[in-house]
């Protein structure tokens, strides 16, 4: 069966959830974006069951992996690579196996989450971005990376209800590799960019931090950037109508990375005493915004990253990263996952499922956390959800019939 090419999609490729993917783009694979290409190309085509791989039926399959997790002690939910449905699912099978759970990106996402804990935060979203502002101040990361059609989308867009998009001022401040091509406005004004590595944002960003606040910096420089550069980037934010501080949380490798998003984020706390501005983090990849909502409203605690040594069994899914697989050495894994999943080693259980926005429909939250969007198949197939193998699970586990 194959997509309709007069509908439209959200495509989860990335946090994004851009919904104006047809049918037909899908059909003839023209995208303006190469994470969505690589989606859409990919086929569920002849996977089946397997345990220690060998093809097996479903119900031997599940069979196998409720035996495995009988076992286990400390079982671990990981990857989670997913949508809301499959999240909510994921959440009832660790409360009937007493597992843990964990997400492919939960150290990025972990970032995040702790400076929102212990300060708060005043973020925007990607609409109010499009509508109202006027200056982007983009730190540590070009956005397009991780979400490529960003300026395409929010940015260089042909209207918007309270700027004019086209005279929007774009800034980098470090990064590394940074590709600021998409930057450059429809009237050919280049973006200012302002160098620096990664590894020494933290030192730059609380220099910023400071100066938006009118505090005394002595030195002529931060890190090799220039004080007088930083100190017009916070005349520049200070004069905005609508200023945005823009970060990706995955670009901040290095140890202590939270203490520079707080150190973002309370620059727009300063910014608000006399104007306006928001924060706007973002990235988002194999469903993580919605599996972190879904795991903090079930069970009232975010994601975790994992102890993987004190784990005896692992449950893994990667519905929207085929090659991501856990940690070498990683015994017994069952996966629950794409059917083009690919595999080092050989996993204890394979049971291929349905991925959302591809073989199955879905729901998913956008990197904003603004709105939820539905997904729906591009390509149906017959591969059952992931809600429907661990439904299946979990009755085997109470000892009824499946």
């Amino acid at each position: 069966m194959t997509n309709q090419q007069n509908s439209m999609h959200a495509c989860p490729a990335c946090g994004l959830l851009c919904d104006d993917i047809s049918g037909e783009a899908i059909a003839k694979q023209q995208f303006s974006c190469g994470k969505a290409a690589k989606f859409y190309a990919r086929t569920s085509n002849g996977a089946q069951p397997r345990v220690a791989g060998q093809p097996v039926s479903l119900t031997q399959a599940v069979h196998t992996a409720v035996e495995l997790l009988k076992q286990a002690k400390t079982p671990l939910i990981a990857g989670s690579s997913t949508d809301v449905h499959g999240a909510r699912a994921l959440v009832s099978l660790s409360h009937h196996t007493h597992a843990s759970m964990t997400h492919l990106n939960a150290s990025s996402t972990l970032r995040n989450m702790q400076v929102l804990q212990h300060r708060g935060w005043q973020t925007t979203t990607l609409t109010e971005v499009r509508n109202r502002a006027d200056v982007i101040l983009m730190i540590g990361t070009d956005v397009v990376s991780h979400n490529t059609r960003f300026f395409e989308r929010v940015v260089w867009v042909p209207e918007a209800m309270f700027t004019a998009p086209a005279a929007r001022k774009i800034i980098y401040l470090g990064g590394d590799d940074l590709n600021t091509k998409p930057g450059v406005s429809p009237d050919g004004r280049a973006p200012e960019v302002i160098p620096c590595a990664s590894e020494q944002l933290p030192e730059v960003v609380a220099t910023l931090r400071a100066l938006v606040m009118d505090k005394p910096v002595t030195v002529d420089k931060v890190a090799g950037v220039d004080v007088s550069r930083l100190r017009n980037v916070a005349e520049t934010l200070k004069a905005a109508k609508y200023a945005t501080l823009v970060w990706v949380s995955k670009d901040l490798h290095y140890a202590h990375a939270e203490l520079t998003i707080e150190n973002i984020t309370e620059t727009v706390v300063a910014l608000n005493q006399k104007s306006r501005a928001m924060g706007l983090s973002l990235g988002g990849s194999d469903g993580d915004t919605s599996v972190n909502y879904a795991h903090t409203w079930l069970n009232g605690v975010i994601i975790d990253t994992p102890d993987w040594e004190s784990h005896d069994a692992v449950v893994w899914v990667n519905s929207y990263s085929p090659d991501a697989m856990p940690p070498a050495g990683t015994h017994p894994v069952i996966v629950l996952g794409a059917a083009d999943s690919q595999f080092d080693e050989t996993p204890a259980v394979f049971i291929p499922v349905a991925t959302p926005g591809l073989d199955c429909n879905g729901q998913q939250f956008r990197v904003d956390g603004s709105v939820t969007l539905p997904l729906s198949a591009a390509k149906p197939s017959d591969l059952p959800t992931l809600s429907q193998v661990i439904a299946m699970i979990e009755t085997e586990l109470k000892g009824v019939a499946a």
